[in-house]
């Protein structure tokens, strides 16, 4: 009996199939992952986080993206696509399609109950490899919670757990600041 051995697919590869797919797939090390469709609530939190971080930035040099934004993270080989993207400045891309974005300022995830381990673990510590990004969000769905990671030089980070309904959440590298409230809104908690 032969066992049969799983092909990885190189970078170009993937980028590739993921160009022509109809579907979002992250990109391990040669593996592909596909990714399910995501709650109610789960795209209104995302809705209102776009909404109130455009809202802030559209008069300045920063854009706000959300899920369909690939961001590639070199020191891991990983592609992924992280709920909310914001850059500022000038904009990297791997190529000319500018579907890949190299530089993400701020990255959000929303956690589900099959990511948030990985959220909160191997892909904090992936997105933190990054040497552009300066916060990472973890916004919780069933209860009103946001985790803000802010980098502080070297390998330090700050961790910031903010969860009463009418605290406000800073984001120091983009000069934002939303109500936790408002990132609720409308979303069944």
């Amino acid at each position: 009996m032969s066992l049969r051995q799983r092909q990885l697919l190189t970078p170009e590869e993937y980028l590739a199939n993921e160009r022509r797919s109809k579907t979002r797939n992250e990109y391990y090390r040669g593996e592909v992952f596909a990714f399910a469709g995501a709650s109610r609530r789960h795209n209104r939190i995302v809705t209102n986080l776009v909404t109130a971080l455009d809202t802030q930035l559209r008069a300045g040099p920063c854009n706000v993206y959300s899920s369909d934004m690939r961001v590639k993270i070199s020191a891991a080989g990983i592609y992924a696509y992280p709920d909310v993207v914001v850059t500022c400045g000038t904009e990297l891309f791997e190529d000319e399609i500018k579907d890949t974005l190299l530089n993400p300022l701020v990255l959000v995830e929303v956690l589900s109950e099959s990511t948030e381990a990985y959220d909160r673990g191997t892909k904090l510590e992936h997105y933190r490899s990054i040497e552009s990004v300066r916060n990472y969000l973890l916004v919780t769905q069933d209860r009103k919670r946001v985790e803000l990671y802010t980098f502080q030089g070297g390998a330090d980070w700050l961790y910031k757990d903010i969860q009463p309904p009418n605290t406000d959440v800073e984001i120091a590298s983009i000069k934002c600041s939303i109500v936790l409230a408002d990132i609720y809104y409308n979303v069944d908690t």
